[in-house]
């Protein structure tokens, strides 16, 4: 398919098209003249990849081409290309030099290794969750994760995971991992604050 058609199907501007090329965001097609080229469905999941990204993870364009560097380099695993997509979209946390951060990040380890889970010594959700163990104390509010620990296990192994082709174009495997964890972690915070509304009405009817 010629640009014009690549931009009708994906919804992605020409002009936009033709930046990501220059960029390396997007791979170049296969060039038929001296002033056009020809595109396939690798291009169209590859624009749906960078919007998911772009648009529904928020993540910014320097991220994105680490995220695409990844994704183009087929001797890192499947894992590690994941990863690179899955620490995008979190915030970036700054450790804090004080003893209840230091505590904080401790009980994130202790909680990690009674798990059993595999997370990288480095990922940037240890610093995330170790901030919001700080500013619960702070506030005042008890700290037990144990609830949230047993929905989001269940939640990851029995549904999220079994939506990502492992076994499909890599880009698409980012593509799921991305609108998975945005948009169905927005609607389920949705649906929590209905359930709490619900549920205050019941017991203060």
């Amino acid at each position: 398919m010629r640009i014009s058609e690549l931009s009708s199907r994906s919804g992605v501007a020409i002009p936009t098209i033709k930046y990501y090329l220059r960029e390396g965001l997007l791979h170049q097609g296969e060039q038929t003249s001296a002033t056009r080229a020809e595109y396939d469905g690798s291009h169209l999941r590859r624009l749906r990849m960078i919007r998911a990204l772009l648009e529904v993870g928020k993540v910014p364009v320097a991220s994105i081409k680490k995220i695409i560097d990844a994704v183009d380099d087929e001797s890192l695993p499947m894992h590690e290309m994941l990863g690179t997509a899955h620490y995008a979209l979190g915030p970036t946390v700054e450790p804090e030099p004080t003893e209840e951060w230091r505590a904080a990040r401790a009980q994130v380890d202790t909680l990690i290794d009674e798990l059993g889970w595999h997370i990288h010594p480095e990922a940037p959700t240890r610093d995330e969750l170790a901030q919001t163990l700080v500013r619960m104390r702070q506030l005042g509010v008890p700290v037990d994760l144990r609830p949230y620990v047993e929905a989001a296990n269940e939640l990851v192994t029995e549904v999220e995971m079994d939506t990502i082709p492992f076994d499909g174009p890599r880009d698409a495997a980012v593509e799921a991992l991305v609108l998975g964890s945005v948009l169905y972690g927005k609607a389920f915070d949705a649906l929590r604050r209905m359930a709490q509304e619900s549920e205050s009405a019941e017991r203060l009817k």
